[in-house]
């Protein structure tokens, strides 16, 4: 008798262990789903008028006075608005000079810097500027091992800092080789994750980590992940966490928006990442699926207060019109294109581009955005006038 009990009490524990691991599985391969009753389709009431008081705070004649990027990482961790809490500003290709009466003189560009704001005030006092130098001038914080930097160098993605790895910051960086005189003659040829234990300027002793992040997938086009991260943890504030990491990308021509994620506590190990399908996880990256369309090569997703998630990009990568689709999941599925602001700027002959959200810069009750401008004939343009290459910045303003 007592035998026949062990071998019931071993097939019974046998059983319940193979119930567990059938049940990770099948979590772990359902799609993410949307929860229910929650509508796509239901109007967000907002307004949208410009932040001047941001767009001004990046006007200047002196040191940094142009760049692109714009990347906001609270350097804590946590996404949310908190005056008291340091935030970094990630830039790529950089103007650092002087500007008299709106041209530049004396001036150098180099391809990445950055900026820590603090603060409830948007003023000049609480924005404070990052430029990295060496014997002959001012020089990138990040650069490609081995590259040659005449005409290969790092143009930063999103990035965020890690809690569960120590603290230490975390940025996606595009391998970029220029390929000829015009301000669109350039390649990516792949995209590294850079790690820093430390979170600030000059980002000392930081490391290169290779990804298989750089997608070249039929149907579907070429592209980098990277394009904006989604940190859903409870260290970060996110209202609904589960653990993990979202990573997104812009790739193909259609700007097809790809999805993959991570746990926040083995980012590094590329192993434990998972590609969505557009119906399932999967640990192949080539299973990846476009999720939308239309968007921007950096962009964000931000949950929203009723449960849902607010992707903002700008419309097809570079036009005029800042776009937002709602989504009932990190991965959707998304709502259609909602535009909700035409970019002014598009009348002074410039190219709007690359909207996103800041939340850890967004006061309660609103959403600040940002998208940068450029031009056609960017390189005689900016001789002529200094400032045409610098963010701008607009606020979505809640009215429940």
């Amino acid at each position: 008798m007592k035998a026949k009990w062990v071998n019931y009490t071993m097939q019974t524990i046998t059983n319940k262990v193979v119930s567990f691991f059938l049940a990770i599985i099948i979590i772990s391969c359902t799609p993410s789903p949307s929860k229910k009753n929650i509508n796509i389709n239901e109007p967000l009431n907002f307004r949208v008028e410009p932040a001047r008081d941001w767009t001004d705070l990046f006007l200047r004649d002196s040191g940094w006075f142009g760049a692109d990027g714009v990347f906001s990482i609270p350097l804590d961790g946590n996404d949310s608005y908190n005056p008291d809490r340091e935030v970094l500003m990630i830039f790529s290709d950089t103007y650092v000079g002087q500007v008299i009466n709106n041209v530049p003189v004396h001036d150098t560009m180099i391809n990445n810097s950055a900026a820590i704001f603090k603060g409830e005030t948007v003023n000049k006092e609480n924005l404070h500027f990052f430029i990295n130098h060496d014997k002959n001038g001012p020089i990138s914080f990040f650069q490609p091992e081995g590259a040659d930097t005449t005409g290969e160098y790092f143009w930063l993605g999103d990035g965020f800092v890690n809690r569960d790895l120590g603290g230490k910051l975390y940025l996606f960086a595009y391998h970029i080789r220029k390929t000829g005189e015009n301000v669109f003659d350039f390649e990516e040829l792949d995209v590294s994750l850079l790690r820093s234990s430390s979170v600030q300027p000059p980002f000392a002793g930081y490391e290169q980590l290779s990804t298989p992040l750089h997608l070249d997938i039929t149907d579907v086009g070429k592209g980098n992940l990277g394009a904006g991260l989604l940190v859903n943890t409870k260290w970060a504030g996110a209202p609904d966490p589960d653990g993990y990491i979202y990573v997104y990308g812009c790739i193909g021509e259609d700007k097809n928006l790809v999805v993959s994620r991570a746990p926040s506590a083995t980012f590094e190990d590329f192993g434990t990442w998972e590609y969505w399908s557009n119906s399932e996880w999967s640990s192949d990256i080539n299973s990846l699926k476009p999720v939308t369309k239309a968007v921007s090569n950096e962009l964000s997703v931000t949950p929203l207060p009723d449960g849902r998630y607010l992707l903002t990009f700008q419309v097809l990568g570079i036009s005029d019109k800042v776009g937002i689709m709602i989504g009932a999941s990190p991965v959707g599925p998304f709502s259609d294109i909602q535009e909700i602001y035409r970019t002014p700027e598009i009348e002074e002959g410039l190219l709007p581009y690359n909207a996103k959200a800041h939340p850890a810069l967004s006061k309660p009750g609103e959403l600040l955005i940002s998208y940068n401008t450029i031009s056609f004939d960017f390189w005689n343009d900016i001789k002529k006038d200094a400032h045409i290459y610098r963010p701008r910045f607009i606020r979505m303003i809640f009215e429940d």
